[in-house]
C-alpha cells in the first residue's frame, strides 16, 4: 500500500475557486455581441473574438485589459475600422466595469481556509494581470490566511517548478486545488504533485481539455469546495 503523503503546502487557484470571475467576463462579451448584432450573430462574433485573444495571449497575457483590448480589435477587424466612436465607448466603459467589478467570494471558500489555516501553509496560486489579482485579493479580505500569494503570467509545468523551488518543497509536498484541468491540475499532476479538481458552472473555452484519464492516487475531483474537508484523502485536521 503505498503511504499517504504529507502534504505542507496547499495552493488555491483565485478565480472561479475563491470568487466568481469568469460571469463577469461573460457580461463583457454579452455588449461587444450587442456592439456587433448588426455584422454578425452573436455565436460568430464570439469565435472571432476567441481568435484573437489566443492569438494576443503572448503579447497581453490574461486579466481584464488583455480582455478589453482584445474585443477593442476584433471590433474594429470586423467593422473594417469603421466603429462607430460610441460603440468603442461603450465597449471601454464596459471593460472598465469588468476591472473594478464587485467581488463575490463563493460559497464556504472562508470556512475551509479558517480549518485549514492551523495545520498547512496555504498559497494562492493564480494567473493574470498584477493589479486585477491584487485588487481582488485586498476585495476578498482572504489575505491573512496566506502566506504567499504567486501571481503567474502562465500556468505551464516550468511555472510550478520555480514555484516549488521558491517554496524549497518537493512536488509531492504541494497539493493544487483549482477549477481549470489545463492550468491548476494536469501540470501538478505531472510533475508528480497532487490536485483536487472544483467544477465550476461556466469555464472559458481556453481552459478546457478533452477527455482525460489522471493517476486516482493524485487526483481528486469535488463537487465544492467544503468536501475539501472530508473527501480529500490526503487532507489530514488534527483534533
Amino acid at each position: 500500500m503505498t503511504a499517504a503523503p504529507e502534504i505542507k503546502i496547499i495552493g488555491f487557484d483565485a478565480d472561479d475557486t475563491l470568487w466568481d470571475n469568469e460571469p463577469y467576463y461573460r457580461s463583457l462579451e454579452d455588449v461587444f455581441c450587442e456592439v456587433m448584432k448588426d455584422i454578425l450573430p452573436p455565436e460568430e462574433s464570439s469565435k472571432e473574438l476567441y481568435k484573437t485573444e489566443v492569438s494576443n495571449l503572448p503579447l497581453y497575457g490574461y486579466g481584464s485589459k488583455a480582455y478589453t483590448l482584445s474585443i477593442l480589435e476584433t471590433a474594429l477587424r470586423l467593422s473594417r475600422e469603421q466603429l462607430p466612436a460610441a460603440s468603442i465607448a461603450r465597449i471601454l466603459k464596459a471593460g472598465k466595469q469588468l476591472s473594478d467589478s464587485p467581488l463575490k467570494l463563493l460559497d464556504h471558500v472562508e470556512t475551509v481556509l479558517q480549518n485549514l489555516a492551523p495545520y498547512y501553509k496555504l498559497i494562492v496560486v493564480t494567473k493574470g494581470d498584477l493589479i486585477d489579482q491584487e485588487r481582488k485579493l485586498k476585495k476578498s479580505r482572504l489575505e491573512r490566511y496566506f502566506h504567499h500569494i504567486e501571481i503567474m503570467s502562465d500556468k505551464q509545468p516550468g511555472d510550478y517548478e520555480k514555484l516549488f523551488r521558491h517554496l524549497d518543497i518537493r512536488p509531492e509536498e504541494f497539493l493544487m486545488v483549482g477549477n481549470s484541468l489545463r492550468s491548476d491540475i494536469l501540470p501538478v499532476v505531472e510533475l508528480g504533485g497532487y490536485a483536487v479538481h472544483i467544477p465550476y458552472h461556466t469555464t472559458w473555452l481556453h481552459e478546457k481539455v478533452g477527455d482525460i484519464q489522471l493517476p486516482a492516487e493524485r487526483f481528486r475531483e469535488i463537487a465544492s469546495i467544503l468536501k475539501l474537508l472530508d473527501e480529500c484523502p490526503w487532507i489530514k485536521l488534527k483534533p
